[in-house]
């Protein structure tokens, strides 16, 4: 027990925070973290990207990433166009103030994490992110998998 209790305050006084941390550079321009990384994935795939794609890549829910992209949208960073080969598709793109945006969002969040690697060395960087990965996949991907197995079911 005394271990499940150090593992639930290293999440709400860690992890939990460092979402918020993360997200402090996005802010500026009223974008979530969430919303950034969309735009990002925009900004990297010039042929255009579909919400279907986002949702594959994230493991998340159609209906979370089209909320993000109503926001987006709205906010003018980024407009969708039908796709040449299939109109029912919708390919997402960055508006000019969009790509503005999000090359500002990626300088911060890049000295941010600069400072992160400064701070811990870069082989503590490695080992941290070895451990979250170890996380994803031991325990993280597992659960999904049993949460969507229950989901179908339904």
């Amino acid at each position: 027990m005394k271990l499940l209790n150090e593992y639930i305050d290293a999440y709400l006084t860690t992890i939990k925070y460092l979402d918020d941390v993360v997200s402090e550079p996005a802010m500026e321009f009223g974008l979530s973290f969430e919303q950034y990384l969309i735009m990002h994935n925009v900004a990297h795939h010039h042929s255009g990207l579909t919400l279907t794609e986002i949702v594959e890549s994230r493991n998340v829910t159609r209906a979370a990433i089209s909320r993000q992209i109503k926001m987006l949208l709205r906010k003018q960073y980024i407009y969708q166009v039908p796709d040449r080969h299939d109109r029912r598709r919708m390919l997402l793109y960055l508006t000019p103030e969009g790509r503005e945006v999000e090359q500002v969002v990626t300088e911060r969040v890049q000295r941010r994490f600069e400072g992160w690697v400064e701070s811990f060395g870069e082989e503590s960087a490695k080992r941290g992110l070895r451990m979250l990965r170890l996380i994803e996949q031991k325990i993280v991907s597992k659960s999904r998998a049993r949460i969507r197995a229950r989901q179908l079911m339904m």
